[in-house]
């Protein structure tokens, strides 16, 4: 569990979510999809602006390995986006839950959050 945050809402694709309060929250991916796409050399954000649906891609990740998409885990229009994550993609896979976040979203309805995994329930999704 020490590689989940109980702090932190969750969804089965393995994006991150922090309420920062306000109706703002940060998304990320976490430590588990970074370990199991390896080394990430490349990342896509979604533009300042766009508003996603919960579930729309929201950009992609590219690995040694793999490329993986990224999704909205919950609607809302993106407010700001990790820029240094641009030059350093690897940022992700030494700090998920920190510097290495990806975008901020003001949510469409913040009651949304509700619907989000716990840390427990996302350990179970993870095995």
């Amino acid at each position: 569990m020490s590689n989940i945050p109980a702090d932190l809402k969750y969804v089965a694709s393995h994006e991150w979510v922090r309420d920062e309060g306000d109706g703002v929250v940060t998304v990320g991916v976490t430590f588990h999809a970074q370990e199991l796409l390896g080394d990430i050399v490349y990342i896509e954000l979604p533009a300042v602006g766009q508003v996603l649906a919960e579930g729309d891609g929201a950009g992609v990740v590219e690995s040694v390995k793999a490329a993986s998409d990224v999704y909205a885990p919950i609607a809302g229009e993106v407010l700001e986006v990790n820029a240094d994550l641009e030059s350093a993609p690897e940022t992700v896979n030494a700090d998920p839950y920190g510097a290495g976040w990806f975008f901020k979203l003001k949510l469409v309805n913040p009651a949304d959050m509700a619907s989000l995994l716990d840390a427990a329930a996302y350990e179970k999704e993870v095995g």
